[in-house]
């Protein structure tokens, strides 16, 4: 019997651009989608983006926009982005809707009726020239444990730790960078502990993988927390029934967008929601990447429960993306966004790449731009394509298209791909990838052993008959490779199937041969990758790049972020400028933008983290006479302690331009 399965991905914000980290979980869904119905199971891809929240009415206040029109243009932008990778949602929708509304009001009331929701004061930060209550993200500070300056109001990036957006040493809004001031307000919160026993009973069944098993029994043993799920207005959102400024918490109606879109897809074309989501009948699984476990292995699973509706089956959790062995950086320009990867290169290079990457564990995977050079034109050019190109135009030149029978040869290498078949679904359904891919290019390499061997080139001198035989293995054993292929490279198999003049290839066609059938002209199905596409990609995603300078009419009224707030002219004498000399300058490891440079300012050694990277060889700096900020507070960084400040200008990246002084001033000199 076919099996039913429902499959989400986790819905991606829209407040941005769709990059190539995010497209690590779409790409690794797909394939499994595709899989399954290849096998001829029944299975469901439902997705949407996230639209509500205090970032998007940021945005598209500072755009001039309505947040509806905003959401409506990322839209169009990530579906555009989602279609070019072959991305194949079976149904794409947004949690802005009718249907979101319902399932947040009717989950909401559910939870309520059964005493799990509570009413409680909290004191948050209020923005008086916002006129708005700030999210965590959105008010900054000086972190109350390492002291680390312009830190987030909920988590410190430099020493980890996690605090209250109250607890922040001279906190600011990240938005006008107004102080804040302490407001009281009544909030609503998802008693999350009530269901702890239910929670651990669901992850001891096998809910997520082994490792993601392990961190959620340290957050049980930490405690569950009662959880916000309330937010004041100005909140672009759904209003809580029976408020008048209070909104549902973006987290709180984000994942119920699964439902949502579910329920469209329903309604649109005559199915039973209720039979389809919450029913045994469908076996229903969600795929999220490893910084959003907390939301989909305890909030959202005890939502469910205490609404009740049924958990998914599984959580399938992935790691992050790095290149080249770092995180994605717009400085080195490997944070890629999707529009820009396609104007150089194919889907199909990432989408094979990522395949040969992906196994079931949550371990990130790497993006190296050398093997993913290599990797594509190795095999997916050199093998897969090679072996269409050297057969096909043949057959078409010389023997009229025609196919033959296959001999005792041809059937050993046929059975040889054949018998792989149970073992590549196998690890296809348990999401180990990389070895679908080492087990398809080991059966590549035997076809093309097989080539050499049987030297048809040659043959098709001599013997048209036995180069006709050797070709109809060939071809076969390209259809075999293609099926297994084929979830992977969706483009790739249409243009193989067009090629080899048959329907739509599914799992159950391995064992199908080809004979006396007349094939297709062959066209290229796929280029070489050249190292200049690469790295012309790379240099448009650096930071600043295609950004075009102010014409004259605009020059003056250029703001690219809010004034801070004003100073005295007394303020500005406490300002101390010296003159400082650079003994040495250095790269600092991990850190793209930063040189640490050790300075003499009139006998006293000083340490300064310099973000001018972009712009300076740590060779050419020696010696050089700069200005020195010398009182500035010396800040504790990720990467060290910065003792001051020297002076610079420029718009960042490249453009950056140390001020410095004549050769003959003496460091430790005075600057008026």
């Amino acid at each position: 019997m076919p099996r039913k399965i429902v499959v989400t991905s986790a819905l991606p914000y829209a407040n941005g651009p769709i990059h190539i980290g995010h497209l690590v979980e779409y790409l690794q869904t797909d394939i499994w989608v595709r899989f399954h119905k290849m096998c001829g199971n029944r299975c469901f891809y439902f997705c949407a983006d996230d639209t509500h929240g205090t970032p998007v009415m940021i945005s598209a206040r500072a755009a001039g926009i309505s947040p509806e029109e905003l959401i409506g243009q990322v839209y169009k932008e990530h579906k555009r982005d989602f279609n070019a990778f072959y991305v194949e949602f079976d149904n794409y929708y947004s949690t802005h809707s009718p249907e979101n509304r319902y399932f947040s009001e009717l989950i909401f009331s559910r939870l309520n009726k059964a005493g799990s929701i509570v009413k409680r004061n909290v004191e948050q930060a209020y923005c008086q020239n916002c006129k708005m209550s700030l999210p965590d993200r959105f008010v900054r500070g000086t972190c109350p444990r390492c002291k680390a300056e312009d830190q987030y109001g909920d988590s410190c990036e430099i020493c980890s730790a996690t605090y209250r957006p109250t607890d922040l040493i001279n906190p600011y809004c990240a938005t006008c960078r107004a102080g804040p001031t302490l407001k009281t307000s009544e909030h609503y919160f998802f008693k999350l502990a009530d269901y702890e026993q239910k929670l651990k009973e669901l992850i001891d069944g096998g809910y997520a993988q082994k490792s993601v098993a392990n961190k959620l029994n340290e957050w049980f043993k930490a405690g569950l927390r009662d959880w916000d799920i309330s937010r004041d207005g100005p909140y672009f959102g759904f209003k809580i029934p029976g408020e008048e400024n209070k909104f549902f918490y973006v987290w709180l109606d984000a994942p119920i967008g699964y439902m949502a879109s579910a329920k469209n897809y329903c309604d649109k074309n005559n199915l039973d929601f209720d039979k389809l989501w919450n029913s045994g009948e469908y076996e229903l699984y969600h795929f999220i990447g490893k910084d959003i476990m907390y939301f989909h292995a305890l909030f959202w699973p005890a939502m469910l429960i205490g609404a009740g509706f049924k958990t998914a089956d599984k959580l399938f959790v992935h790691g992050f993306l790095t290149v080249n062995g770092e995180k994605m950086s717009k400085s080195r320009g490997t944070f890629i966004e999707a529009d820009t990867y396609l104007k150089y290169l194919k889907p199909e290079y990432l989408r094979y790449y990522y395949a040969s990457k992906l196994t079931d564990g949550i371990d990130d995977i790497d993006l190296n731009t050398d093997d993913f050079i290599n990797k594509n034109n190795s095999n997916l050019v050199g093998k897969f394509a090679n072996l269409a190109s050297r057969s096909g135009p043949m057959l078409i030149k010389n023997l009229a298209a025609q196919l033959g029978q296959l001999d005792d040869r041809g059937r050993q290498l046929i059975n040889k791909l054949t018998t792989a078949k149970d073992h590549i679904i196998e690890d296809y359904e348990d999401l180990k990838f990389a070895a679908v891919v080492r087990t398809i290019i080991a059966l590549a390499d035997e076809a093309n052993r097989y080539v050499e061997q049987n030297r048809p080139w040659v043959t098709i001198k001599t013997d048209l008959e036995k180069t006709r035989t050797t070709l109809t293995a060939i071809i076969n054993a390209v259809r075999i490779l293609t099926i297994y292929l084929k979830p992977i490279l969706p483009g790739y198999a249409q243009k193989i199937e067009k090629f080899l003049n048959v329907d739509k290839l599914k799992f159950a066609d391995v064992e199908t041969l080809l004979q006396n059938h007349r094939i297709n002209d062959f066209q290229r199905l796929v280029e070489r990758i050249d190292k200049k596409q690469v790295n012309a990609m790379i240099e448009e995603s650096k930071e600043g790049q295609g950004l075009k300078p102010p014409g004259p009419a605009e020059a003056e009224a250029v703001v690219t972020e809010p004034f801070k707030s004003e100073c005295t002219i007394e303020d500005f004498g406490k300002i101390d400028l010296r003159i400082a000399r650079v003994v040495k300058a250095e790269v600092v490891e991990g850190a793209d933008k930063l040189l640490r440079l050790q300075l003499d300012v009139g006998g006293l050694d000083r340490s300064v983290l310099a973000a001018i990277a972009q712009a300076y060889k740590p060779d050419e700096l020696a010696g050089k006479i700069v200005v020195y900020l010398a009182n500035l507070k010396p800040r504790k960084m990720r990467f060290g302690l910065s003792e001051g400040m020297i002076l610079a200008v420029g718009t960042g990246g490249k453009d950056i331009f140390m001020l410095s002084a004549d050769a003959g001033a003496k460091p430790g000199q005075k600057v008026l």
